[in-house]
C-alpha cells in the first residue's frame, strides 16, 4: 500500500492533473444511527429505531431515544413496542458491565436487552482518541455525532440504501437464513489452554 506522500514522491503524482471525479465511498453511506454508535447508548438507539418500526409498522414520531443518553455508569429505560414494553439498560466501562452481568447470571436481570461500552462515554471517551481526553472533552465528540445524526438525510439503520440494496441483491429479507447465516455470529465456551 502506498501513502499519497510516497505516489507524489516516487510516481510523480501531481494533484492538478488528476482529472475530476465523484467522491469514492469505500465504505458505503453512513446513517445518522451509524454515527451515533460511537457513544455509550448508540448502538441501543440505532437498534431501537429499527425494532420499534418494524414490530410496529408506524414511522416514529419521536426518532430520539434520549433515555438511553448521557454520562451515568449505567442507565436503564422502558420502551413501548407496541403492545409490549421492553426493558433496556446501557453501560460503560467493565466495572458496570460487571454489574450488569451478575445479575444477568443469577437470574435477576429485569432487562431485555444490554449494551455494554467499554470505554467510559463509548468509543469518543476511548483509548484510541488523543491523549488528554477529558470527561467535558468526551461529551463534546458526543454531542458531535448526535449533531452528525441530526444533519443526515437517513437517520435509521434500516434506510440506509447501501443496506436496502444489499438485502434485495444478496441476502432477501432481514433474518433470512443467508442474512443470519453470514451475519450472525454464535459463541461457544473455550477450555483454557493451561491451568496455573
Amino acid at each position: 500500500m502506498l501513502t499519497t506522500r510516497e505516489l507524489i514522491k516516487y510516481v510523480g503524482l501531481t494533484f492538478h492533473d488528476l482529472p475530476e471525479t465523484p467522491f469514492d465511498r469505500p465504505l458505503g453511506e453512513a446513517t445518522g444511527a451509524g454515527a451515533i454508535f460511537g457513544a455509550t447508548g448508540g448502538v441501543m438507539e440505532a437498534a431501537l429505531r429499527t425494532v420499534v418500526e418494524r414490530a410496529t409498522g408506524k414511522p416514529l414520531q419521536e426518532i430520539e431515544f434520549s433515555a438511553v443518553r448521557g454520562m451515568e455508569g449505567i442507565r436503564e429505560a422502558t420502551v413501548d413496542i407496541g403492545s409490549r414494553t421492553v426493558r433496556v439498560a446501557v453501560c460503560h466501562t467493565l466495572r458496570n458491565a460487571a454489574k450488569l452481568m451478575a445479575a444477568v447470571r443469577s437470574g435477576t436481570s429485569p432487562y431485555d436487552f444490554i449494551e455494554v461500552m467499554t470505554c467510559p462515554g463509548g468509543c469518543a471517551g476511548g483509548g484510541g482518541q488523543p491523549l488528554g481526553t477529558t470527561r467535558a472533552i468526551t461529551k463534546e465528540r458526543i454531542a458531535s455525532l448526535y449533531a452528525i445524526d441530526r444533519s443526515l438525510p437517513h437517520r435509521k439503520s434500516h434506510e440506509n440504501p447501501v443496506i436496502q440494496k444489499l438485502y434485495e441483491r444478496d441476502l432477501g429479507a432481514p433474518l433470512s437464513p443467508k442474512a443470519h447465516d453470514l451475519l450472525h455470529t454464535t459463541y461457544h465456551e473455550i477450555p483454557p489452554a493451561c491451568t496455573f
